[in-house]
C-alpha cells in the first residue's frame, strides 16, 4: 500500500463502511418484518369478521391489486398469505429476532414441528446463520440427527464446510428488501465475475449466429410463490416461434438444477407463449472446472417442433460447450495475467 496510507487507518475507515452498511441493512430488514407481521395481524383480524372463506380470498386478491400499484412488487396474494401466516405462526411480535431476515421467517414457517421450528430460531440468531444455511439445516433434518447424535459438535460444525457463511453484501442485496424500499433489483447484483464474463460473451454469440434470435431479457426475475429467481439469458427465436430460456450453472448440474428450469418452462408456457408459440425450449449450461455440459428441456411434447428445424436454428450441445470451454479458458489466463 502507498507509505503515505497507513494500513490500520484505511481498515479503520473501512471498519466504519462496513458497520454503517450493515446498520443500515439491520434497519431497513427490522421495518419490513415488523411491518409484514403487522399486515399479517391485519389481515387475520379482517378476515376474521367474516365466516366465507371466499371473502378471505377476494379480500387478499384486491388488497394484493392495490398495494401493488402503490407500493410496487412484492405484494402478491401468495406473499400476503405469508404474511397472515407469519402472523399466525409467531403471534408474539416481542419474540421476533431483529437479525432474521423475512427469508429466514418464510422457511422456519415451514417447519411443522413447534420444538424443531423454535430450535432452528435460537440457532439461526446464536450462529448467523445464513439463508442457505438455514435451509441446508432444515432440508438435512438437523434437528432430528443433533438429537439422536452422541457427537453432537461435529454435526453443528458441519454447516461452516458447506456453505458459506452470511457476508454483508448478501443481505444487502436481498431481493425482499429491495422490493420493500421499492429500489430497483439490477442484474449486477446477481452475478459473480465469472458467470457475468460468460453470460456476456454468449449473449453476443447467439445474436451473431444468424439463427433467428431475438434478444428479450437478462437476469430475468421470476417471482415461484414468493421464492425469488433469476433467469440468465432469455430470447425469443422467431424461427421456431418460442422462447429460449438459457441458465448457466458454474458447478456440478443437479436434478435441482433441471427441476428449476422445467419450472421456468411452465411459466412461460402459461404467462409468456402467444397462442401461435411453440413450446418453451430451456438450456442449461453446466461449466465445471475441465468440462462442459449443455442440458435441453422441452416439457411440451404435445407440439413437438421438428427435429430438422431445431438442428438448424438451434446451437449445438458441442457448439455450447466448445464456447463455454474457450471462454472460461480466456477469462482464467486474463486472471492470472492479473
Amino acid at each position: 500500500m502507498n507509505e503515505l496510507m497507513d494500513i490500520r487507518f484505511y481498515e479503520q475507515i473501512k471498519s466504519i463502511l462496513e458497520g454503517a452498511r450493515n446498520q443500515a441493512y439491520s434497519a431497513a430488514n427490522s421495518a419490513m418484518v415488523q411491518a409484514y407481521w403487522s399486515i399479517g395481524k391485519s389481515i387475520v383480524e379482517q378476515q376474521g369478521k367474516s365466516e366465507r372463506a371466499e371473502y378471505g380470498r377476494q379480500l387478499l386478491q384486491e388488497l394484493s391489486k392495490r398495494l401493488t400499484h402503490d407500493f410496487g412488487r412484492g405484494f402478491t396474494a401468495s406473499n400476503l398469505r405469508n404474511m397472515r401466516q407469519f402472523y399466525l405462526t409467531f403471534p408474539n411480535c416481542y419474540a421476533l429476532r431483529s437479525n432474521l431476515s423475512w427469508t429466514h421467517y418464510r422457511m422456519l414457517m415451514r417447519v411443522e414441528n413447534e420444538k424443531a421450528r423454535n430450535f432452528y430460531l435460537e440457532e439461526c440468531e446464536k450462529a448467523n446463520w445464513s439463508t442457505r444455511q438455514l435451509e441446508r439445516q432444515i432440508d438435512s433434518f438437523f434437528y432430528e440427527r443433533l438429537l439422536s447424535s452422541r457427537n453432537k459438535e461435529t454435526i453443528s460444525n458441519e454447516i461452516l464446510s458447506l456453505e458459506p457463511v452470511k457476508k454483508p453484501e448478501d443481505v444487502i442485496h436481498d431481493p425482499y428488501v429491495l422490493e420493500f424500499l421499492g429500489m430497483k433489483q439490477s442484474a449486477d447484483f446477481y452475478e459473480k465475475d465469472l458467470e457475468s464474463a460468460l453470460i456476456g460473451e454468449l449473449q453476443n454469440f447467439l445474436l451473431e449466429l444468424g439463427r433467428g434470435f431475438s434478444f428479450v431479457a437478462r437476469q430475468k426475475h421470476i417471482d415461484l410463490d414468493g421464492e425469488h429467481f433469476y433467469i440468465d439469458l432469455v430470447f425469443y427465436n422467431y424461427i421456431l416461434k418460442c422462447f429460449v430460456l438459457i441458465d448457466l450453472k458454474t458447478g456440478k448440474l443437479t436434478h435441482q438444477d433441471i427441476g428449476q428450469m422445467d419450472s421456468y418452462i411452465r411459466i412461460f408456457d402459461e404467462l409468456q407463449k402467444g397462442e401461435d408459440d411453440n413450446p418453451t425450449i430451456g438450456i442449461i449450461l453446466c461449466s465445471e472446472k475441465n468440462e462442459a455440459i449443455v442440458k435441453y428441456s422441452v416439457l411440451n411434447d404435445g407440439k413437438q417442433l421438428f427435429a430438422s428445424k431445431y438442428q438448424l436454428t438451434l446451437p449445438t450441445a458441442e457448439e455450447l460447450e466448445r464456447y463455454i470451454e474457450n471462454e472460461r479458458r480466456k477469462y482464467e489466463e486474463r486472471e492470472d495475467i492479473l
